[in-house]
């Protein structure tokens, strides 16, 4: 037994230690195996968060130290069941290292054990004991900044989590976490960098090529649309009033002052009625508040004016330059837009910038945006990208030759509020994020401020606008900003290692490519103004037409119509279809058939003038089909017509045949241009022989001599009579008895009937007896 005994225990031995041997290798491996178990936690945690947490408010948005706190939003539970014992929490740092690490943290989604740091002392968490299904709960977390600990200046990360249990999940657990940021800089920096913002004041075409035949030419719009966004409310509205409080550099579409101002003198709106007639707009009052709003505004402000209408560079650039008469838009453009601004608002705009779409750029841009003397052109720094080794963000002026400055606007600022901002949660995210960019900018190495530019989309939104104008505010403070304009980030002493070489054509945005004014367009244009061209030749008063043609060509190739294709080419369609009616107005009117008899006649051909002024420098032509056959002494003649009225033109036709021959009339400018459509009638010539001429001329002359002997003859009777009345004897003279009268009588009396009633060579025997 005790042999036995040993011999177990011997045995025992060997298996005890294989048993330890694998006891260490397993407890070894349970860290691997724990990763392996574990370290899909966070993600499965953050794809099975329940509780949506929106942050509402976050104020002040760049605290001191005297500060507290204050964070409102709301938590939704989204899951099935009810959660219970919850609270909402603050979770604190730790620094934020760079603008990178800023957008890092702003993508993470979903809790991170490990990564997301600690709750701060939960007597300042909010408890909420029980949170239904789909059912929300608004929450205020304050807390002085004295509690938080914060150290260095800097951005820190804030998270706001939900905690609680479920009937599926009985210990507490993390089921819904909103980060965001706090930029920390309690003390003005040493360094402040300059900060330009720009606002713009850009809006889409409404105004038609139609206006009134009154004197004032009253403008038509295509709707009222403009009306809603001028309102208290409205998005210009929006942005009058909070820009005025702001340190911003004006930019402005001098078309939109141009469309506001035809506002507060009248206008009329096209009609959705089957006559079609426009109708009187009735906004003229909310023009004229917004107007007088913005005019106090930009007092002492820069003011930075787009080429009227905030024409497409790049599409000019890639697609029209080609076109001719399209780069020539430009310049006037450009005159129209310091005309525009100095009228209605009163003050001297700068018109030394250029603004492709998004600040993208390539050499072909930036040879269009100069080519109207814009020495600046307002880029971003996802276009013109640096390629060096910096170290941090560089000012924003760079020069890229001939004289040209690019003006490179920051990314991220200034892309920070293109999302939809009417969400409160949306909003407060993006100004703590913009805040935290703004701050980490500065905090960058480099020896010397910087300058720094945002250039936001080109039409916020309302909403857009409560947040850019809420994340200005942020740093109205000034301890890490102060704020600059246009002109003067422009002029800043650019940094000598930042990038200057402009990207090239193949680096242009696709997606910006496709939404470009087609080369069509700019064909279409540059007929419209051909037309224009020829038209005004006639007029008395070019302007009437000149005027608003060349601002509607302006506002046929404006950064407006980008993701409205259709519209754009409609609106192109109506303006020349509306030019080519006013030039139908003048034309010839229908003829009929005319017959010539004889060698030459007279043919009149009438134009007609439904303008309401005058026509001049027109040419009226008419060509016969055949000269040899049908020719006209004097085949053209100047023509002048008063508006309202025609004016008939006669031209002498002269025949060598007979027969029918067409004739054509068509109207011409002075320069030989043809102007309208031809009118063709034809003339029916009868020719007269020489022979015929000699039948009727000797049938005329026998007539006469006929009635030449008839008078004669009478004459001869009438001679005799009288002397045959003087011959009779005296007695018979006093015979007066009735039976004489009738014997004598009678027979003479027949003679003298016969004799009267008859010419021929017997009248004389008769006359005789």
């Amino acid at each position: 037994m005790a042999e036995a005994a040993e011999i177990q225990g011997a045995a025992s031995a060997p298996a005890r230690r294989r048993w330890l041997r694998r006891a260490v290798v397993l407890l070894s491996g349970t860290p691997v195996l724990a990763a392996l178990i574990y370290a899909p936690a966070p993600v499965a945690q953050a794809a099975e968060s329940s509780v949506d947490v929106q942050l509402t408010e976050v104020s002040p948005s760049a605290p001191v130290k005297s500060d507290t706190l204050t964070i409102q939003g709301t938590v939704v539970n989204n899951g099935r069941e009810t959660i219970k014992g919850a609270h909402v929490g603050l979770r604190v740092g730790p620094m934020v290292g760079d603008r990178s690490a800023i957008d890092e943290v702003a993508d993470r989604k979903g809790f991170r054990p490990g990564v997301d740091p600690g709750e701060i002392d939960s007597a300042f968490a909010v408890k909420i004991d029980s949170l239904p299904s789909k059912v929300g709960q608004p929450f205020t977390l304050k807390v002085p900044l004295n509690r938080l600990d914060l150290g260095a200046d800097g951005v820190y990360q804030l998270g706001v989590s939900v905690s609680g249990t479920t009937d599926s999940r009985p210990s507490e657990q993390v089921l819904g976490i909103q980060r965001t940021f706090l930029p920390w800089q309690p003390d003005p920096a040493a360094k402040r960098s300059a900060f330009t913002y720009v606002w713009p004041l850009v809006s889409t075409t409404r105004v038609t090529a139609e206006t009134g035949s009154d004197e004032v030419q009253t403008p038509v719009f295509m709707d009222d649309s403009l009306a809603e966004e001028l309102r208290p409310g409205g998005r210009l509205e929006r942005m009058v009033s909070l820009g005025r409080d702001l340190p911003v550099t004006w930019v402005i579409d001098p078309d939109l002052l141009a469309t506001v101002d035809a506002m507060t003198k009248g206008y009329r709106v096209r009609s959705a009625d089957p006559d079609g007639k426009p109708v009187q707009g009735r906004s003229r009052a909310v023009a004229e508040q917004w107007l007088s709003a913005l005019e106090s505004a930009v007092q002492g402000k820069k003011v930075v004016a787009l080429p009227f209408a905030d024409p497409d560079i790049a599409s000019l650039a890639h697609r029209g330059k080609d076109v001719s008469g399209t780069l020539g838009q430009l310049r006037p453009a450009t005159d129209k837009a310091k005309q525009a601004v100095e009228t209605v608002l009163h003050v001297t705009p700068s018109t030394d910038f250029s603004w492709p779409v998004d600040g993208a750029i390539d050499p072909s841009i930036v040879n269009v945006a100069t080519s109207a003397g814009a020495h600046n052109v307002l880029t971003r720094s996802d276009s013109l990208q640096e390629t060096g080794a910096l170290g941090y963000t560089p000012s924003a002026a760079r020069p890229i030759g001939a004289g040209a400055t690019a003006v490179v606007a920051d990314a991220d600022l200034s892309t920070a509020f293109e999302g939809d901002m009417a969400s409160a949660g949306n909003s407060t995210l993006a100004v703590q994020r913009f805040l935290a960019h703004s701050l980490a900018l500065n905090l960058q190495n480099g020896d010397e401020p910087r300058s720094y530019v945002v250039a936001p989309q080109r039409r916020p939104s309302a909403s857009q606008a409560d947040s850019m104008a809420l994340a200005l505010r942020g740093l109205q403070a000034a301890r890490w900003t102060q704020p600059s304009d246009l002109e003067a980030a422009a002029a800043a002493k650019p940094d000598p290692g930042a990038a200057t070489q402009v990207p090239g054509a193949g680096q242009y945005p696709e997606a910006l490519s496709k939404q470009e004014l087609p080369v069509s367009a700019f064909e279409k244009i540059r007929t419209t103004q051909s037309t224009l061209d020829h038209f005004k030749v006639i007029l008395t008063a070019p302007d009437r037409v000149e005027i608003p043609f060349g601002n509607t060509t302006n506002r046929e190739m404006s950064t407006s119509w980008r993701g409205r294709p259709e519209e754009a080419d409609r609106y192109r369609d109506d303006v020349q279809a509306y030019l080519t009616g006013l030039t139908d107005k003048v034309k010839l009117i229908p003829k009929s058939d005319a017959t010539l008899s004889g060698h030459s006649a007279t043919i009149p051909v009438s134009v007609q003038n439904s303008l309401v002024q005058d026509v001049h420098n027109l040419v009226l032509r008419v060509k016969s089909a055949n000269p040899t056959r049908l020719m006209f002494s004097e085949a053209e003649q100047e023509v002048t017509v008063q508006g309202g009225h025609s004016q008939t033109v006669k031209f002498t036709a002269n025949a060598t045949a007979s027969g029918p021959v067409e004739v054509t009339a068509r109207l011409f400018t002075k320069d030989g241009v043809p102007y309208g459509k031809e009118r063709k009638f034809t003339v029916e010539a009868t020719e007269i022989t020489p022979t015929v001429m000699l039948v009727i001329a000797g049938g005329v002359l026998l007539l006469v001599l006929a009635g030449i002997k008839m008078y004669a003859s009478r004459k001869r009777v009438a001679a005799r009579a009288a002397a045959e009345e003087s011959t009779q004897p005296s007695d018979e003279s006093t015979d007066t008895g009735p039976q004489s009268t009738e014997g004598s009588g009678t027979g003479e009396t027949v003679t003298v009937e016969r004799c009267r009633g008859r010419s021929g060579p017997g009248d004389d025997e008769v006359g005789l007896r």
